[in-house]
């Protein structure tokens, strides 16, 4: 079965509202119920299915059919199979359908066509996991809100959680990805947003695409599926913002733009320090003044193209400038933690930056400027002098110009302000390679590797970014920081 992070913060638990009956999700599907059961969720796992959840038995790299049991066993109010497996009571709760993935996406559709619910759908190849959880927060302050958890923008992700939104839900914000062309169109079709919002277009996936215009048509495409009278929000600074604005328009929706070059929703001043990011933008005659509660010029352009959807929603964008003080990135996603070396010393502390979760080059380059931005602390340590240190893991799905990417970033210019460049993975050699004696550190082959060598990486006083795809793991090397301070 799928063996992923499972969990709806909406409508989870004993004694909540129930958001499928057993009726509702026989009419939804066309399946047949073996009993009446009322679920307050929808899961796909059962390492955390909640007590009243219908468990969805989709194939992955196990068949879920092979975990019904457990949970029933663990309080499930029925599952979605194909058939009884083996070891299932005869007369336990069962929904039998043709395919499992067809009925949640089933599930789904009726779930969007019984809310009145105001929905954008976000993608971006960089910043729509960061962009979606603003979204979740801000406009949470003005309305029931339900949101993607997670990455769960695939084909099984958008389903399920348009599975999980409770009929009485007033705001909706759904994450749509792609690995390769063809994949964002049905998803907004099945999701049929009133808002839709592109982040930005870079070099990711590119193995997939001919070139940029290639990934940028595929990210436009989730207009596909917009309601009549939608409206896209897009970047207008990117190299693609005419390929973007191209097939909006040829569509027939409205376009917000956002960014320094937008006459729409313009950014103005954005002033990094070590602890937060202040951003002034204007709309129209409006003038905004926030700030968010991290450092990243990156978050800024992110924050900007929020409050358009904001607005585009009907919610209050003023408001949500004000309340986005109040976000901070999802783990793995540029959050920031101060890791205590020593219990009896108050001074020996890490400062890390956890952004491994994904990388390109664009990506790369912003986590740079944040570190690049950092205040390290002197006096304390093996070495006394505080370092800003970047470790850094493959950047993956680049195409052949690859190798290429990987090194030509030790061009860029936020790079000279770090002491110390540590690699990870085949394709960060490039790099290593590249960068100034001074500055080159340790390189591995694989995470496990640096995260073995970890109290050699860093030292007391150090800010230390660790950035990597997904597929190069050097969320491992996070942790392995992190337990430097549990000795």
């Amino acid at each position: 079965m799928c063996r992923v992070d499972d969990y709806s913060t909406n409508n989870r638990g004993a004694g909540l509202m129930a958001l499928w009956t057993a009726a509702e999700a026989v009419a939804a599907t066309g399946g047949q119920t073996t009993g009446d059961w009322t679920a307050s969720g929808v899961s796909i796992d059962t390492r955390t299915i909640a007590n009243g959840d219908l468990f969805v038995a989709l194939k992955d790299v196990r068949d879920g059919h092979e975990f019904v049991s457990a949970a029933l066993e663990k309080g499930a109010a029925a599952a979605l199979v194909t058939h009884r497996p083996e070891g299932v009571a005869e007369g336990a709760p069962l929904l039998v359908v043709d395919d499992v993935l067809g009925a949640l996406e089933a599930l789904g559709k009726a779930a969007r066509a019984r809310t009145a619910a105001r929905i954008v759908g976000v993608t971006g190849s960089v910043g729509k996991t960061s962009t979606k959880e603003m979204l979740r927060d801000v406009l949470g302050r003005q309305g029931k809100t339900h949101a993607s958890v997670a990455s769960y923008n695939n084909h099984w992700g958008v389903p399920l959680t348009l599975a999980r939104m409770p009929k009485d839900t007033e705001f909706a914000v759904i994450e749509m990805g792609m690995s390769n062309p063809g994949e964002i169109a049905p998803l907004s079709k099945m999701t049929r947003p009133h808002v839709a919002m592109v982040t930005t277009v870079a070099a990711a996936h590119l193995e997939a695409f001919e070139d940029l215009d290639g990934i940028a048509r595929e990210k436009a495409s989730i207009v596909d599926g917009l309601e009549p009278g939608g409206i896209a929000v897009l970047n207008g600074d990117i190299a693609t913002a005419g390929v973007l604005q191209k097939y909006v328009e040829r569509q027939g929706f409205a376009v917000q733009s956002f960014g320094k070059t937008s006459t729409d929703w313009a950014l103005g001043d954005v002033r990094v320090t070590d602890a937060a990011t202040v951003i002034s933008a204007t709309h129209g005659e409006d003038a905004y003044l926030f700030k968010l509660s991290l450092p990243g010029r990156h978050f800024a352009m992110n924050a900007l193209g929020a409050l358009a959807v904001c607005e585009a929603l009907g919610a209050d964008a003023a408001v949500a400038a004000q309340d986005m003080a109040l976000w901070l990135p999802p783990e793995g996603r540029g959050t920031r933690e101060v890791i205590a070396l020593d219990a009896g010393s108050e001074e020996e502390t890490i400062d890390l930056i956890d952004d491994a979760f994904n990388a390109n080059p664009t990506s790369l380059s912003a986590s740079l400027e944040v570190l690049a931005a950092s205040r390290p602390k002197d006096g304390v340590g093996r070495i006394v002098k505080g370092r800003r240190v970047a470790i850094l893991g493959d950047m993956l799905e680049l195409g052949p110009e690859e190798a290429a990417m990987h090194r030509q970033m030790a061009d860029d210019p936020h790079l000279k302000a770090l002491e110390l460049v540590h690699c990870v993975g085949p394709r960060m050699k490039h790099l290593h390679d590249a960068l100034p004696e001074g500055q080159r550190g340790q390189w591995f082959e694989t995470a496990s590797e640096g995260a073995a060598r970890a109290v050699n990486l860093v030292d007391a006083g150090d800010v230390v970014l660790v950035k990597g795809s997904k597929g190069s793991k050097v969320s491992v090397i996070v942790d392995a920081i992190r337990k430097l301070g549990h000795r």
